[in-house]
């Protein structure tokens, strides 16, 4: 019954309309009320501590130097030195767009502000060159969702704090799923744009090839910095969201000089109201939390998932396939809020390492973000390329199958994972 009331009240409260965080407010107070133990002031109290964490002050530096990154000509150079490398053979835009944006998800963390600056800068040129719009647009989505698995990784951040995991290890267990990622999509984009018959654009000369890789060398850097500092132990995950922040500013500012007062002011704004959402979100999903486990439902999942338990590869097929569902209708940040609480002790229960769990789990959900009819990223893509919904999702089908691949391909080998995560961990 505890159940059927914690799922009923937040799809009811969804069904009406209501915001996510509002919705899981409206949840919060439907377990207290079925509880028998409502207060006011225990809800306002677990709202303020649900924001209240020093690893949750990553999330709004990681947001500011994703703003940054797009605004101040990072992302610009990163995207013209990855023309200059792969551009001239067949398809070459296409494996930009994936270079580029492993590059990049290696700088902001954001799904949405990759995406948004890949379809500005390439999609354009990839059009123009005699590609599909469609196809490229759906390429540029799944290339996009790469960003919350490579380090820094904002969803990894909230993971980690819903889980009460260490961040630090999450991102380090990142690195090679987000790159297996990336290979796919190139190997699906090999198969696909074959049959296009484009010419590619002329071989760029060794002196253009230099001189964009000295005008990205600062760009670059920042991922060296960020998984260096936090493989030696430099500084901690949040420490390293002010690092990136603050260098991004200065390269912005003071070396490529694309930034002035005038747009840093409109930056940190930007940053701020998209901070506040992610904020509310997590303030208001550690009330259902507390809740949660309150209410023992943890428990009552793995009674529920009992029959499961002595599998854990199984057990892991199940629960992916349950958060792949939820992935079409729901948010990535609103679902990682709701079923961590759930689904980690199950899965901790099984024996499974929750930190490669926590891999697969953010991976299925970074997915979600181009499974129609949902999908925000394909909702960027569409509204920055001018393009109909429906026409993204047609293009982003044989990259997303690609992507569910992997995932699968790391539930059955958890080897891919847990081996190079141990060993960037040293």
């Amino acid at each position: 019954m505890t159940i059927f009331v914690f799922i009923g009240s937040l799809l009811a409260a969804m069904a009406l309309g209501i915001p996510i965080a509002y919705s899981l407010l409206v949840c919060g107070a439907a377990l207290m009320w079925h509880l028998q133990m409502f207060d006011a002031q225990i809800l306002a109290q677990n709202v303020i501590e649900g924001a209240n964490s020093f690893p949750l002050l990553a999330v709004p530096f990681f947001m500011l130097a994703g703003e940054i990154m797009n605004v101040g000509g990072l992302s610009k150079r990163i995207v013209n030195l990855a023309l200059t490398l792969v551009g001239h053979v067949r398809g070459g835009l296409g494996y930009v767009a994936i270079l580029a944006a492993c590059l990049m998800a290696a700088l902001s963390g954001s799904a949405v502000a990759d995406t948004a600056a890949l379809a500005a800068l390439l999609l354009p040129m990839m059009v123009a060159a005699g590609h599909s719009k469609a196809r490229s647009g759906g390429l540029i989505a799944s290339a996009g969702i790469i960003a919350p698995i490579i380090p820094p990784s904002i969803a990894f951040v909230v993971f980690g704090v819903a889980a009460n995991l260490s961040v630090k290890k999450l991102f380090l267990a990142g690195i090679v799923p987000g790159l297996l990622m990336g290979v796919s999509i190139a190997v699906t984009w090999w198969l696909v744009a074959r049959k296009e018959g484009n010419t590619p654009p002329p071989k760029a000369s060794m002196a253009v090839r230099v001189k964009a890789l000295r005008e990205s060398t600062w760009a670059l850097v920042l991922p060296v910095i960020v998984l260096f500092g936090l493989k030696f132990g430099w500084f901690t995950p949040t420490e390293a969201a002010v690092v990136a922040a603050v260098y991004a500013m200065f390269v912005a500012m003071v070396i490529y000089r694309e930034m002035n007062l005038k747009s840093m002011y409109e930056v940190f704004v930007s940053a701020a109201k998209t901070t506040a959402i992610v904020m509310f979100l997590v303030a208001a999903a550690m009330v259902s939390a507390w809740l949660i486990t309150v209410a023992q439902i943890p428990d009552q999942m793995v009674s529920l998932l009992q029959p499961f338990m002595n599998s854990p590869t199984l057990l892991l097929v199940v629960i992916m396939l349950l958060v792949m569902v939820v992935g079409t209708a729901m948010d990535m940040t609103p679902t990682i809020l709701i079923l961590t609480p759930v689904l980690v002790p199950v899965v901790k229960a099984a024996g499974i390492d929750p930190i490669y769990f926590g891999v697969l789990f953010v991976m299925n959900n970074a997915i979600g973000l181009v499974t129609p009819p949902v999908g925000t990223v394909l909702n960027v893509v569409a509204g920055v390329g001018r393009m109909k919904m429906d026409e993204v999702t047609k293009g982003v089908v044989p990259f997303m199958i690609a992507e569910f691949a992997v995932m699968f391909l790391l539930v059955f080998f958890p080897s891919l994972v847990t081996v190079p995560a141990r060993w960037f961990a040293g």
